[in-house]
């Protein structure tokens, strides 16, 4: 869909991403007005906070999208993608003609499970290290995968956990220990399944790519 000349910009999230992502919107010559939920300290310099609108109340996203004449979605959180907030605006007769900027559901299942990404890569031939994954009713079995490793382990709870779903351990008693721990409810549902991987050394590289 072609955007009008100016453009009425909803960005979801609340954090360092959300601010840069901000700060560049309010750059362009084209927007008319951009609105930030919730927000923090440092989008407020860019744009109007809605505090009060979580970014995975989807019925509260549409009423606001609405009654403000949003013509753009933006979304920064992975959560509201996970949920499917791409797919609810793809299915509401209402707001089925506003872009949203983010995957469907399936896509970003990707970033919603780690052991469902580790099985597409697996799939598809894409380099990654060696793993397993097991459910929260095989700890034992996980735990003696863990022997089959050295040191350092790797221990990811397979869903989102705000950045702290990943344990690295030393020794393999902590780690079995971490496992039990992450299998037990440390990080709730999404350590329902945990994926135990190879450590790799290197440098960390995080890409973003925006496409068409």
């Amino acid at each position: 869909m072609k955007l009008p000349h100016a453009v009425n910009v909803l960005l979801l999230g609340s954090g360092g991403r959300e601010h840069a992502i901000a700060k560049k919107i309010s750059e362009s010559q084209r927007l008319s007005k951009l609105y930030i939920a919730t927000g923090n300290g440092g989008t407020a310099s860019c744009g109007i906070n809605v505090p009060d609108l979580s970014p995975v109340n989807f019925g509260g996203i549409k009423q606001f999208v609405i009654s403000n004449n949003i013509n753009l979605v933006v979304v920064g959180p992975e959560e509201p993608l996970v949920k499917g907030i791409a797919d609810y605006f793809q299915n509401d007769s209402d707001i089925y003609h506003i872009p949203v900027i983010g995957p469907a559901m399936a896509g970003a299942r990707l970033e919603g499970s780690k052991a469902f990404a580790k099985e597409f890569m697996v799939k598809h031939g894409i380099p990654t290290a060696a793993y397993r994954s097991f459910s929260k009713d095989c700890a034992d079995e996980a735990c003696e995968f863990l022997e089959t490793f050295e040191a350092p382990y790797v221990l990811k709870a397979d869903g989102l956990a705000a950045g702290k779903g990943v344990l690295i351990e030393n020794d393999i008693e902590s780690a079995k220990a971490a496992v039990r721990t992450i299998l037990g409810g440390q990080f709730g549902m999404a350590g329902n399944n945990i994926v135990i991987e190879q450590f790799l050394s290197g440098i960390e590289l995080s890409v973003f790519v925006a496409t068409d």
